[in-house]
């Protein structure tokens, strides 16, 4: 019972540092990227939305799926620490040679020179995270996310200013290179200022197995979703214009930017959590209420900003940005669904079966690519209605395999969490009514969000109480904690 008192206490702390993590890192990235967004043209983002797969890849091979292995590990040491540290830097320094050789292909084959010297500078990230990916892996393990957040947040501010002065002074695309650099350059540096603990620079050969044995199923994993995922970008940026990709990313960017950043403080805190638990009672319970939480908060935002998306781009972005809008509304329901499958890939991982969602992968992927070739004829639009059909189907797909091994079924799962979605849809239902009926109002963007998200928030809030109480007492007990 103690026990289980100070995990739930871990658990909050972490929710608590987590969220006031990201919250201020996102808050500054979001303002930044609006002044981005006024003072540079679609093309830029275009440019490095291009990119992204070679990037995603690039980090994602630098770490092979070894730091999720200490986090999971139940009692790692300085061997196990120092071993995935030299992997990682060695990797990272092949990655990026591997990269800077491989950069005049990409160019050519978007017939985008300038991408050939972006990718390069770029790719030089790949080598300085080496040097800090172990770093975070200790503290998200001992759950020391209060200390992440005040060496993070120093190096997004700092980025950050040096974005937008690149922009403000017409270096274009590269303003957004340099920024990214930046804020790795300084958090890494503040990390070895500030933690005490240091690489003994050894290098064991068992550990390596046992974490690699894990890591490289989650790497490979990982390749396929970074692939997939980034396949849209991949295809727009080869068959429609730098600024049709800018569009698209600006929208995808956006309907991903409030989804990921609850799901990234919950998934920060969940994974070590789940990980400490004794038995699939305790792991089906720990689950089962955070997916009700994260849902409480994420089917509500969604639903109101798809409402509002229109006079969201208006206000923030300008009307060059509006194009962006239709893409934004339909990637929203994709996000809404996003944290059913994040946390149901979670408990694979917290149960070791590596196999198990490296198949998972393969088979949503196959079905992926096969959505994307059958649309592709038909326009952009079309292409981004298969990545939301898709991604709702991949969410439910996740859920019926881990649900397997907490004994916690789809049916069961749907149960738990359609009073949360009905009341969201009943509530942007009147919201759109109150939308339509004041449009000729002649309210500013600015008031017409207002009055419609307040008409939301009561709406929504007046219906979970009355069909749901009791996740509003789940939240009023975790804060009493």
């Amino acid at each position: 019972m103690r026990e289980n008192i100070k995990l739930k206490k871990q658990a909050v702390s972490g929710v608590i540092w987590t969220f006031l993590q990201q919250f201020s890192i996102q808050l500054i990235n979001f303002v930044v990227q609006i002044i981005l967004a006024r003072l540079l043209m679609p093309e830029a983002f275009g440019l490095i939305a291009m990119l992204s797969v070679f990037i995603s890849l690039g980090q994602m091979l630098m770490d092979s799926g070894m730091t999720s292995s200490l986090i999971r590990t139940k009692t790692p040491d300085q061997l196990d620490y120092s071993t995935v540290f030299v992997t990682n830097l060695v990797v990272s320094i092949a990655v990026y040679a591997l990269v800077y050789f491989s950069a005049p292909l990409i160019g050519k084959f978007y017939n985008q020179e300038i991408l050939i010297a972006i990718l390069r500078v770029y790719a030089i990230s790949f080598v300085i995270r080496s040097f800090v990916a172990v770093h975070v892996a200790k503290l998200t393990k001992e759950m020391n996310f209060k200390l992440q957040m005040k060496l993070q947040v120093p190096s997004t501010i700092i980025g950050a200013v040096v974005g937008v002065c690149l922009a403000y002074l017409g270096y274009g695309v590269w303003s957004l290179v340099w920024l990214n650099l930046t804020q790795t350059i300084v958090f890494t540096l503040q990390n070895w200022m500030f933690i005490k603990w240091k690489p003994s620079f050894i290098f064991n050969k068992r550990r390596f197995q046992y974490h690699f044995n894990f890591g490289y199923k989650m790497t490979f994993s990982g390749v396929l979703d970074t692939v997939y995922n980034d396949a849209y970008n991949i295809v727009i940026g080869k068959m429609f214009s730098p600024a049709t990709v800018g569009f698209y990313s600006q929208a995808e960017n956006l309907r991903l930017f409030p989804v990921k950043q609850l799901s990234t403080v919950m998934n920060k805190v969940t994974y070590p959590l789940f990980s400490s638990l004794k038995n699939d009672d305790q792991l089906k319970s720990a689950y089962r209420l955070s997916m009700r939480l994260i849902l409480f908060a994420v089917v509500p935002l969604m639903l109101l900003l798809i409402v509002i998306a229109e006079d969201l781009f208006l206000l923030l972005l300008g009307d060059k940005w509006l194009p962006s809008v239709p893409y934004f509304q339909i990637l929203a329901i994709a996000s809404i669904f996003r944290p059913i499958g994040v946390y149901n890939l979670n408990i694979l991982k917290v149960k070791g079966k590596s196999d198990m969602f490296l198949k998972l992968e393969i088979i949503k992927k196959i079905v992926g690519v096969i959505a994307i070739a059958v649309t592709l004829p038909f326009g952009i639009l079309p292409l981004v209605y298969s990545l939301t059909v898709t991604s709702v189907l991949f969410a439910f797909l996740n859920a019926l395999y881990s649900g397997k091994l907490i004994n916690y079924r789809v049916s069961e799962q749907i149960k738990d969490i359609r009073k949360i979605f009905i009341s969201g849809v009943i509530a942007a239902a009147i919201a759109i009514i109150v939308y339509n009926t004041t449009n000729g109002a002649g309210f500013s963007s600015f008031l017409s969000i207002l009055l419609i998200t307040l008409v939301f928030a009561v709406a929504y809030l007046f219906l979970i109480a009355i069909v749901d109480r009791k996740i509003l007492v789940s939240i009023k007990a975790l804060i009493k904690i």
